[in-house]
């Protein structure tokens, strides 16, 4: 068996290249940067899905798909001349809640449409979207500095979305599935800020700022803290429209009780956040 790993060095698709390999599979991991990938045990390969002619697929049995739908039903498609099977999604719990309705479903939509063995993966919010978020700060002055200290959320760790990835793309009885993937536990910024601290073993302080200064800290640090920051500090809503204040505010997430993790798929309670901090603490040295 050959496995085809998108988005290979991202925080979910680098987990997954490592199990597959532990595993004893054949693992192609498909990345812009070969380079820099750093992914032992894996064919590693250059390769863009906005460009799907640079995908190999030759010999490919089962792919981990990372989400681009501007090209999703033109990869999935030659995937499927190229003789694949099975195919994983990365997808998003916007989803499953009808928030997302133009990023991931044509992703999943082209997958389904296929006839191939399909399952979506849909976590919630990452822990690991805090590297970024926090990441400059606590690296370089032991402080984060965000708006709303006090709302909270299910962050999800990146190796409970990997595991489940895993069952599914080894074990059958998945296909047709869609699992909402999210952290055990309604924690707050203010305590996700402690746990990274205490990973540390040092202090690390949180500054309360307006949405429109946390706005402009992410624009200033780029990347994904650029890319969310509008949607993540409320101005719009997942789809990039303009958000709607009382909806916002109404909103307590404490009422939700309990949301789905990876524990009915992988068999093993899911990993807190106290637990990511400690295995990303390097990442804030």
């Amino acid at each position: 068996m050959r496995v085809l790993v998108t988005g290979a060095t991202g925080n979910v698709g680098r987990q997954v290249t490592a199990g597959l390999v532990k595993a004893g599979v054949q693992v192609r991991a498909l990345t812009r940067h070969p380079g820099r990938a750093d992914l032992p045990g894996a064919e590693v390969v250059q390769g863009d899905l906005t460009r799907p002619e640079t995908v190999p697929f030759d010999g490919v049995d089962r792919m981990f798909l990372f989400p681009e739908p501007s090209t999703a039903k033109e990869i999935v498609d030659r995937a499927k001349q190229a003789g694949v099977q099975r195919i994983v999604v990365l997808s998003s719990g916007a989803v499953t809640g009808g928030f997302d309705t133009t990023f991931h479903p044509p992703v999943e939509q082209a997958v389904e449409e296929s006839g191939l063995e399909w399952t979506h993966l849909r976590p919630g919010e990452f822990a690991a979207n805090k590297v970024s978020l926090w990441g400059p700060s606590i690296r370089a002055e032991r402080m984060v500095r965000d708006a709303n200290p006090d709302s909270a959320w299910f962050p999800v760790h990146e190796r409970d979305v990997a595991d489940v990835a895993l069952k599914a793309l080894l074990e059958d009885g998945h296909h047709g599935k869609a699992y909402d993937l999210n952290g055990p536990e309604l924690i707050s910024l203010r305590d996700q800020v402690k746990a990274i601290a205490d990973a540390l073993g040092e202090e690390v302080g949180f500054e309360e700022v307006t949405p429109a200064q946390a706005r402009e800290i992410y624009l200033k640090i780029g990347g994904f803290a650029a890319e969310a920051a509008d949607f993540l500090l409320g101005f719009t809503d997942y789809n990039g429209n303009p958000a709607d204040p009382a909806e916002i505010e109404d909103f307590d997430p404490s009422t939700l009780g309990p949301l789905p993790t990876a524990q009915p798929v992988t068999g093993s309670s899911p990993r807190t956040f106290a637990q990511w901090a400690q295995d990303r603490a390097e990442d804030f040295r």
